[in-house]
């Protein structure tokens, strides 16, 4: 059988939003993979809940995301870049009994968080654009070869003026209604006015989580404070359609993103105590218009609400469900809205949730488990009589050997930790192996056995090496106490807990305690830097899209809250505490051979820092390198270019076997910088997508990735780095 490899990449295909028809009888999901070395093709399909094979809804061109089935089940609205030359997604139409899609909106913003009316004669969506675009009208309609102009100079007023990759430019998220019937007499309008199309925000400030109550009520979440970008403060808001009257319904704390709506004036919203917020877990809480009371859904439980799938209430309008992190899994529960009995477990049991929707019989997931990387399942209401309904990587998985993690319960100094360990495909137990550490990001998000891990993982196992990954205290999915644990403190607690693990996979008589590496990813990053700072355990390093000087970080990131909250203060009022947690602070102290990673348009871990430790490396005379990846941003490991994807785990590859002594591979600094990958057998680096710039070389700017030049600029979804 042949092994996983990191060319593989271009082969597997990715699921995800699933959403049941109104009948119940069918599952709409994305479908998505590579289409060349630059660019992916994802595509809408429908797989019925009694068994047949699934059946692609739309064609193959371009991005297609957000399937919505209109409450009828007559249409399936979505969002898609076909034919448009910036790669604007828009709205689109298709009759599920038969026919063609057809455009809806030629608006200059692009469209997301789409969401029918009960009624189904409206759909909701937000796009982000600019006070000159609401004033000429360009919001509702402009021609599909319009290009918006690049300011020069680049004026910044905003606090948070980047981020997903690009600058704001002075756009703002805000929220609109479109008349189906309406627009679909008149058709895709590309100039003047658009008589389906109504605006309902306005101002400069973003406005989020918009989502239906009853036929003519919106509720959607606005920042409070004098500086939005700096308030983790949000009102949510409900707007009369009729009247156009706008109420403040409550008010919440955290990044409040995730509105769920009943027809009777209840509102579900996420919750974040002021205090330590980013230390503190995000509870589900319902506020009852009519009532006039406030109830906290997940008060019971010690668990985070997960981002995977939102909030949704059950057909019935009286239980919600949501998922949260469970140890190295996800958990999808069910409460009643009143709070009146604690939440309870619907699914879950070693599966990662990429998605899920709530119909009147069954439930519909997108998860991920050890032995494939995603596939649609479905179980009646209450969880059981689970079915697989794809297998849409079956013909990639016939001959692939793909190894099963073994779980590692341990003890550290404060208490018990989760990890794993994979073992190549190949494994004798009479033969020793390397070892390869992988330290997850966030800080506080956590690690399973599959999700977006799973390529990486077993790529690693088939190149030779055992992978130790492990979700050290600040994890989420383990309690409150587990994730606050590094407060004020990254480094040393999360490293104590790592090479406890470390030290019981050396134990293993297959592990060579000789050989042992270390990666990681943005916090990863970080804390592979202050690794290498700490220990000379390890023989050779890769850090990617790291953190690794705070007050820099701090300065240049659209997360700085992150700072504020784990440690409790700005560069100006601690700054020795600071530089004395930040990696570059301890390069004199660092022997290990160490690769940099990172991408040009990471505004979430800009590259001034990685810089910083890079020249911190060289002035030092540790052996390292820099690689640079153009046109990516900080999503390049799960979902860069396909090209940058494949190459970059490449490196990482060659990287450790350079000095490794199970490999006759030369140390990549003594090689071409494209020898033996990829991008080396292609020929020059910079043709097919594989433009990679080594230390010393230009950075390049390029376009923007998979339609996503639109999405607003925000700091209240996610301050993870």
């Amino acid at each position: 059988m042949h092994t996983v490899d990191p060319a593989d990449y271009h082969d597997i295909v990715q699921v995800a939003d699933p959403q049941l028809s109104p009948d119940g009888e069918r599952v709409a999901f994305v479908r998505k993979g590579p289409k060349d070395d630059e660019s992916y093709e994802a595509t809408i399909y429908v797989v019925p809940l009694g068994g047949d094979e699934p059946t692609q809804f739309t064609v193959s061109e371009g991005v297609d995301s957000q399937p919505r089935w209109s409450p009828d089940g007559s249409h399936l609205a979505f969002v898609s870049t076909r034919g448009a030359d910036d790669d604007r997604p828009q709205l689109w139409l298709l009759p599920t009994d038969g026919g063609e899609a057809r455009q809806i909106t030629s608006v200059v913003g692009g469209v997301s968080g789409l969401a029918w009316s009960p009624d189904g004669s409206r759909v909701l969506f937000t796009q982000a654009s600019t006070a000159d675009d609401r004033e000429e009208g360009r919001d509702f309609a402009v021609e599909s070869d319009y290009e918006p102009e690049t300011p020069d100079p680049r004026v910044i007023d905003r606090l948070v003026y980047r981020a997903h990759q690009r600058y704001a430019d002075g756009r703002r998220n805000h929220v609109y209604t479109l008349e189906v019937e309406s627009a679909l007499e008149q058709g895709t309008v590309t100039e003047g006015d658009n008589d389906a199309l109504e605006r309902l925000t306005d101002g400069d400030a973003d406005h989020t989580g918009a989502t239906w109550g009853d036929d003519e009520t919106v509720y959607y979440a606005r920042k409070l404070g004098e500086e939005p970008d700096d308030s983790i403060e949000s009102e949510i808001l409900a707007h009369d359609l009729e009247t156009g009257e706008v109420e403040q319904v409550t008010e919440t704390i955290g990044w409040a993103t995730m509105l769920a709506a009943t027809t009777d004036g209840r509102v579900a919203y996420p919750w974040i105590p002021k205090d330590g917020f980013t230390l503190r877990q995000t509870e589900l809480k319902v506020y009852d218009r009519t009532a006039e009371t406030e109830t906290t859904v997940t008060e019971s439980i010690d668990r985070t609400l997960g981002h995977e799938g939102g909030v949704e209430w059950g057909p019935d309008e009286e239980t919600l469900y949501f998922s949260t992190p469970d140890e190295g899994a996800s958990a999808l529960w069910s409460a009643p809205g009143d709070g009146s009995e604690a939440p309870t477990t619907v699914y879950g049991e070693g599966v990662t949730l990429e998605g899920f929707s709530v119909g009147d019989d069954a439930i519909a997931y997108a998860q991920s488990e050890w032995d494939h990387p995603g596939d649609v399942f479905a179980s009646t209401r209450g969880g059981n009589e689970v079915t697989r309904l794809t297998r849409v990587n079956a013909d990639y998985l016939e001959d692939r050997a793909v190894a099963q993690p073994e779980e590692l319960r341990y003890e550290s100094d404060q208490g018990p930790v989760q990890g794993w360990l994979l073992t190549p495909p190949d494994f004798d137990p009479e033969e020793t192996y390397p070892l390869v550490v992988e330290i997850h990001g966030g800080p506080h998000a956590r690690w399973t056995t599959s999700g977006t891990m799973w390529h990486e993982f077993q790529s690693l196992a088939a190149a030779g090496y055992v992978v130790f990954w492990s979700n050290p205290r600040g994890s989420t999915g383990y309690g409150e106490a587990h994730a606050a644990a590094i407060e004020r403190d990254w480094g040393d607690v999360t490293l104590t807990d790592v090479l406890a693990g470390v030290d019981l996979a050396c134990e293993r008589a297959y592990v060579d305690a000789d050989e042992q590496y270390v990666t990681g990813g943005s916090f990863g990053g970080f804390m592979t830097a202050w690794t290498v700072g700490h220990t000379d355990r390890f023989r050779a390093a890769v850090s990617q899209r790291g953190v690794y000087d705070f007050t820099s970080f701090y300065g240049s990131t659209d997360a700085f809250k992150l700072v504020e909250g784990d440690y409790g203060v700005t560069p100006w009022e601690d700054p020795e505490h600071l530089w004395e947690h930040s990696p570059v602070a301890h390069v004199p102290d660092v022997t290990t051979p160490t690769l940099l990673i990172h991408a040009d348009q990471d505004y979430r871990t800009p590259a001034n820092t990685a810089e910083l430790f890079y020249l911190g490396l060289k002035k030092h005379g540790v052996d390292t390198r820099m690689v640079r990846y153009p046109r990516e941003g900080h999503e390049l490991s799960r979902s860069g270019e396909p090209a940058h994807v494949v190459d970059r785990l490449e490196r990482i590859v060659r990287w450790f076997d350079g000095y490794s002594d199970f490999t006759d591979a030369s140390p990549a600094l003594e090689r071409g910088p494209n020898e033996g990958l990829t991008a080396g057998q292609e020929g020059d680096a910079s043709e097919g997508g594989s433009d990679t710039n080594e230390s010393g070389g230009d950075s390049n700017e390029g376009g923007d990735e998979n339609g996503d030049d639109d999405a607003p600029v925000e700091n209240n979804e996610d301050t993870r780095a």
